[in-house]
């Protein structure tokens, strides 16, 4: 790029011009005089924006950047649309933050913005998890929360996610309200960053046991635990939150024999022992499975850095460790949890669990056996804890999950919970070893009655601003000319969940659908598979969720129905990708 464009010039004057720090002006300067127009172009060409996950982006200066600014105009326009929501009240909000560069500085910004609008803010001592965030909201009654994360993006990034008073993150039409409060400040005079320290106050302890104590209160299997308290579980926090918790969680519960892998202890915002801290990506998982083999565990489990996501690693039949994906891990936590209740007569018709669409539908059908109601959600764990709210009292949630690793068992909290996920998958793992089975073994078993559900998922990263227009045309290639057959299999439902229309392509028959428009596709084939189709909300890509079933007769047919099923994928993600 040889020159910027007249609005990106504007954006970078006013931040020359107006009130920043000299440090920023200067390192925008130099970008200027070396002349980085491409970099100058993505930092400047358009404001971070929420999406299903909230604020995320590359740290460094400009309007599409984290930074002190964009988290200072994002909690000014939070506490503007707080203070509106609620006049004449004490407001409350609860702040935390996770391992990531920087995000103790930028959380005690966040702290100084709203303490300087006449919020009390319970501002938590050092880092925690998300799903402590939404408990401390809960608890300590506050009409809202800030967590510091970007998940298990890269060490470059860091991010923003807003909760209401339910400890749920915002939804629609609250989301959208804050934003147009964002949208409303002109000047970054506007935003009040001297803070007022008599309404911060340090919280730490007295929330930790709390939590701690609501989570054991979840334990549903003491016996089997009592029987396996050695069982072996090799644990790792990948450089994140929760190094403390989940160990002590662990122990509460019963469980004597928990390795940690020592080299990922630390809370390092770097994540210098992997590429990604991702537990969906097996190399996050390199060194916990090492050290899982060296004294022949039986469990492997490994969060990412806010501790909402768990990934798990099983051993075989030939006592080899597998890596379980999110689909196989939620599949047998439901099961477990449903099966539990089912034994013991708490079933009474008013229990439910909560998906996500594009989660395995192998979650329905044994919510259906069992006599249990599955939701659906749109992406987005928002979704699920909205749901909840909405229904507290009215019915009882057991769990639930969706297909990125995050679940949840119980409602303590309105997020995803990768500390109590693992409380329940080392109870569960020491249930099925008390029984004389294991957790492959009960998988193998969960396929056998319900049926064999393999789900791949497939992004597509487009970065910058050319990419973000390639795959709103790629969605749109996808609306005008939908695909006619997946795998060989005829596409016989197709559901557009932007216009809330799901059609029969038969019949021509077309029905609403009951959730919110969001930019989601699935077609649905004549042999049940299905493949949903939409752009991240946090990162830029686009993502192909591919499912595919078939009924399996014994435990010796699972290798062969595997490489079956798998190669149907592939076929379909191929053809996918190569489409004009």
């Amino acid at each position: 790029m040889k020159e910027l464009d007249s609005a990106v010039q504007n954006r970078i004057n006013q931040w020359l011009k107006g009130e920043y720090d000299e440090k920023t002006k200067s390192t925008l300067q130099e970008m200027l005089d070396d002349k980085n127009f491409d970099e100058l172009t993505e930092a400047f060409y358009k404001d971070l924006e929420f999406g299903t996950g909230g604020l995320r982006g590359i740290m460094g200066v400009g309007t599409n950047r984290v930074n002190k600014y964009s988290f200072g105009m994002a909690t000014q326009g939070f506490s503007n649309f707080l203070k509106k929501n609620y006049p004449n009240e004490d407001i409350k909000v609860a702040l935390a933050h996770d391992s990531r560069n920087n995000s103790d500085q930028l959380a005690q910004v966040v702290a100084d913005v709203f303490s300087a609008n006449s919020i009390k803010v319970y501002f938590f001592e050092d880092l925690r998890p998300t799903p402590e965030l939404s408990f401390a909201v809960r608890k300590l009654g506050c009409k809202g929360g800030v967590m510091l994360t970007a998940s298990h993006n890269p060490k470059e990034y860091n991010g923003y996610k807003a909760y209401g008073a339910d400890g749920g993150q915002l939804v629609a039409p609250n989301d959208k309200m804050v934003m147009e409060e964002v949208q409303k400040i002109t000047d970054m005079s506007e935003v009040h960053f001297q803070g007022n320290d008599a309404l911060i106050e340090t919280i730490g302890d007295e929330i930790d046991e709390k939590y701690l104590d609501a989570l054991v209160d979840l334990s549903i299997s003491k016996d089997a635990i009592e029987d396996q308290s050695d069982l072996k579980i090799v644990f790792s926090p990948i450089h994140g939150t929760t190094g403390t918790l989940v160990p002590e969680v662990l122990k509460r519960m019963g469980f004597k024999n928990v390795i940690t892998v020592e080299e990922q202890m630390s809370p390092d915002g770097n994540f210098p022992t992997v590429v990604y801290p991702n537990p969906e990506e097996k190399e996050a998982l390199d060194m916990a499975l090492q050290k899982a083999k060296e004294v022949d565990a039986d469990l492997v489990m490994a969060t990412d850095p806010d501790g909402d996501r768990v990934g798990i690693a099983i051993k075989n039949k030939e006592g080899n460790f597998v890596l379980l994906n999110g689909n196989q891990t939620g599949s047998l936590i439901i099961d477990y949890m449903l099966t539990a209740w089912d034994k013991s007569g708490k079933i009474t018709g008013d229990e439910y669990i909560v998906k996500t669409v594009v989660t395995s539908y192998l979650l329905d059908r044994i919510a259906e056996d069992k006599g249990v109601e599955c939701y659906n959600t749109l992406t987005g764990f928002k979704y699920i804890g909205e749901l909840m709210t909405k229904l507290e009292g009215k019915k009882k949630f057991i769990a639930g999950g969706e297909e990125s690793y995050g679940y949840l068992i119980g409602e303590h909290v309105r997020d995803k919970d990768a500390v109590i996920s693992c409380a329940i998958i080392a109870e569960m793992s020491a249930y099925h070893k008390s029984q004389g089975s294991s957790l492959y073994e009960a998988m193998i078993e969960m396929y056998l009655e319900y049926g064999l559900f393999r789900e791949q998922l497939i992004s597509v990263t487009k970065k910058g601003k050319s990419g973000g227009e390639e795959i709103q045309q790629m969605m749109m290639n996808f609306r005008v000319n939908p695909p006619k057959k997946l795998g060989g299999s005829q596409v016989v439902i197709i559901k557009d969940y932007q216009t809330s229309k799901k059609k029969n392509i038969a019949t021509g028959e077309v029905f609403e659908i009951d959730l919110p428009q969001s930019n989601v596709l699935q077609f649905i084939t004549e042999d049940g598979s299905i493949v949903s189709v939409r752009p991240s909300g946090t990162e830029p890509k686009i993502k192909f969720y591919c499912s595919v079933n078939t009924s399996l007769m014994s435990a010796e047919d699972y290798g062969p129905a595997v490489a079956t099923l798998d190669k149907r994928i592939e076929i379909m993600t191929e053809a996918l990708q190569n489409k004009d």
